[in-house]
């Protein structure tokens, strides 16, 4: 099966030898999305929080570039501090009403750019 790639600019462009996203049949996979604002080129490093819904914020952008009504089905996420996970998850549940995806959520030694969270994802196309 082959593959198409997605961009944006609506997300951050990619930092290296990757796509934004990349379509194979009805799914889409969303690279790693760390907390970089697609305007500014700014990174939010001192409220996890707003770093969460930025991180998602750019997987929705992807995610919609790929083809509308496309949802996301599995989201990995990746942080520096897992002390932060109670204000990652509050602001991560912001963006579903029900029906969340299925999701997991692991400790790093590090990220990309010194960022404190990475958000990858999953997505179905209708």
């Amino acid at each position: 099966m082959s593959h198409r790639t997605v961009s944006t600019d609506s997300a951050p462009a990619a930092i290296g030898a990757y796509s934004q996203a990349c379509i194979a049949g009805k799914l889409v996979f969303i690279s790693g999305q760390i907390p970089l604002n697609p305007s500014t080129g700014e990174m939010i490093t001192n409220d996890i929080a707003e770093a969460t819904r930025q991180c998602m914020r750019n997987i929705f952008a992807i995610a919609k570039a790929a083809g509308d009504g496309a949802h996301l089905v599995k989201v990995s996420i990746f942080l520096i501090d897992m002390g932060e996970f109670g204000e990652v998850n509050g602001a991560y549940a912001e963006f579903f009403d029900e029906n969340p995806p299925a999701r997991e959520c692991v400790a790093v030694k590090t990220l990309p750019k010194n960022a404190p969270i990475e958000i990858s994802a999953i997505a179905v196309l209708p």
